[in-house]
């Protein structure tokens, strides 16, 4: 029984930190989007003057 519940104990921190994992993941893709196309705005805006 005891080996039961550390068993779980462990996977519950993983799935826990994997959620974290995978958020951070897609925040990053998100700021990363973000800022290449606010570098690409900023890019044309110095081509046009």
């Amino acid at each position: 029984m005891a080996f039961i519940g550390s068993f779980l104990q462990y996977l519950i921190i993983f799935v826990i930190l994997a959620v974290i994992a995978v958020a951070g993941v897609f925040a990053g893709k998100a700021l990363r989007a973000r800022k290449d196309a606010k570098e690409l705005e900023t890019g044309r805006e110095n081509k046009e003057a």
